[in-house]
């Protein structure tokens, strides 16, 4: 039986194995992935399109004049050798077969190719020798890395077929307490996918123009403004890029913002760190005042807090991902419902976003770094109580502040991530961690000392599309699928009236959408967008004598 081929076999692919009469005897079961069809052939039986386990096809050598469309249920194959025929076209359809890491078509007849050959991003060889094709082809074609060249051009001028994606769905959760004045605002959390990362290399299934940061502004900064929400947190923004676009665009309809780029920031050039990415924060001036903002460095926590331990200094210190906090103040215009006292319009929210490490490798580095989050929001928070609620019942209690946080977190619902933020503890020996040596420079970071059996944090956090059925993908690419972006608040505090639904998948599959960017959406991640109410307090001594402290 023939035996699976790879690319790199070359000479052996065509070796056949039959299988022993022990193996026979011992129940042994036979597979096979690669089928030879030779002698001569003209036609093709219909029941080859049944065989989709094939990876390698060999129809060379026959008298084939045309490819069926129906190539394309064969979507498992890599190698799909066809030279030495008589084609003179091929079928639009060969554009489905996106596994495909060879695709000879040496000696045939064929004078065009189809522009859908462009979306086959995954060939590493192409055999066009020995036909007559069109002279701008056949040069292109010849030249150094002829075989990307020509697939990045008949992709670039495929035409797009697939119209905008509709409009997602409006998810209503709660209606919003109208017996007290509330605060009611929306919050966006969105990873626009800086320039720099935004290469043919990385996602070789999109056109190089829908790549190009030109282009792909006008639908980030199109899609913010169609949502036009009131907090909006973003994640992979370019320094240069903050400075030059986002900020004065967003200046014009209402907001300002804060930035922060990652640590390697400050050992680069003003040139060089033009180009180094990190966090915003923008909120809506008419909303919200901002009182004050902090840069959270990963690596300076790490480092201070490395009590010897060599993988804390070897495999957290050494990334310089950011957090990034905003303390806003609501204005008067924000409150529904009723108007507040006088000293209680000005309430205070703390809103954090960060951008966790993203290799899965380093499942440990991102449960320590989000540690580090927290353990610094609990520091800021403190401090701010201490600083407008001093000698008040609340002044040590971080629970008393709201709190929003946004971000890129890289973890999947079922990580040691997001089970820590969510249940507010983790165990010590979690599989996160690796084994590995963290256990004294982790007890600084636990608030709870007490406690040998877990890692804790003192946030009391509800999660915004907790639910995977209405946000099934937050990041969307042709190697990975999955949810890492979240939006947490406090649930003391908030109340979550609604959030946006996700992109029909319906659009991705009519339309063989096999991954992000695309023409219609600009970065590999989905926005989150939510509404929350933040009902003014019953009124208390204790939060009497918080306003009396602000005045």
């Amino acid at each position: 039986m023939p035996k699976e081929k790879t690319i790199e076999n070359v000479h052996n692919r065509r070796q056949y194995t039959i299988m022993s009469s022990d193996d026979i005897a011992a129940g042994k079961k036979s597979s096979w992935y690669a089928l030879e069809i030779s002698g001569s052939v003209k036609n093709l039986c219909p029941e080859l399109w049944g065989l989709q386990f094939l990876s390698s096809l060999y129809l060379n050598d026959n008298f084939l004049t045309h490819l069926p469309p129906e190539i394309c249920k064969l979507y498992h194959l890599t190698i799909l050798d066809l030279s030495n025929n008589k084609l003179r076209s091929l079928p639009a359809e060969i554009g489905d077969l996106i596994q495909l890491r060879e695709l000879l078509l040496n000696y045939n007849s064929l004078r065009v190719l189809p522009y859908e050959l462009g979306k086959l991003f995954q060939l590493q060889s192409l055999g066009l020798q020995g036909n007559p094709l069109n002279p701008d082809l056949n040069n292109m074609y010849n030249e150094c890395n002829g075989t990307n060249r020509l697939i990045s051009f008949m992709l670039d001028h495929l035409p797009v077929n697939a119209t905008a994606p509709p409009t997602r769905q409006w998810m209503a959760i709660a209606e919003p307490d109208r017996s007290r004045p509330t605060a009611l605002f929306t919050v966006m959390c969105y990873n626009v996918l800086c320039d720099k990362y935004c290469t043919r290399q990385q996602y070789g299934y999109c056109p190089s123009w829908a790549l190009n940061w030109e282009y792909r502004k006008k639908g980030i900064i199109e899609e913010i403004r169609i949502y036009s929400a009131d907090i909006i947190s973003l994640q992979e923004v370019e320094t240069e890029q903050f400075h030059n676009f986002f900020l004065p665009e967003l200046k014009r309809d209402g907001y300002d913002g804060i930035f922060e780029p990652k640590s390697r920031a400050k050992t680069m050039t003003e040139q060089e760190k033009k180009h180094v990415d990190g966090c915003a924060i923008f909120y809506k001036t008419n909303k919200f005042t901002l009182i004050k903002e902090q840069l959270i460095e990963f690596n300076q926590i790490a480092m201070a807090n490395a009590e010897g331990s060599a993988d804390m200094l070897n495999r957290v210190m050494t990334k310089d991902n950011i957090g990034l906090t905003a303390l806003l103040e609501t204005k008067e215009v924000i409150w529904e419902h009723g108007k507040p006292p006088e000293n209680q319009i000005r309430q205070q929210i703390m809103v954090a976003t960060a951008h966790i490490h993203w290799d899965p490798e380093y499942c440990d580095v991102k449960l320590i770094q989000t540690m580090m989050l927290m353990w610094e929001l609990r520091n800021i928070i403190e401090d701010t109580l201490q600083q407008f609620r001093p000698n008040t019942a609340t002044a040590r209690d971080i629970n008393a502040m709201p709190l929003l946080l946004c971000g890129d977190l890289n973890s999947l619902p079922d990580s040691g991530v997001v089970e820590y933020l969510t249940h507010s503890k983790v165990a010590a020996n979690h599989i996160d961690f690796k084994e590995l040596g963290y256990e004294n420079c982790l007890k600084k970071l636990n608030p709870n000392i007490r406690d040998k059996e877990s890692l804790s944090h003192s946030f009391r956090l509800g999660r915004a599309y907790n639910n995977s059925e209405i946000m099934p993908n937050t990041n969307y690419t042709y190697d990975f699928k999955g949810i890492i972006d979240y939006i947490f608040y406090s649930k003391d505090h908030m109340n979550l009236l609604g959030m946006l639904g996700a992109i029909d998948d319906e659009w991705f599959k009519q339309n063989k959408i096999i991954g992000c960017p695309h023409p219609h959406i600009p970065s590999d991640h989905f926005s989150l967008f939510v509404e929350f109410e933040m009902p003014l307090p019953r009124t208390t001594n204790s939060t009497r004598a918080i306003a009396q402290s602000k005045r």
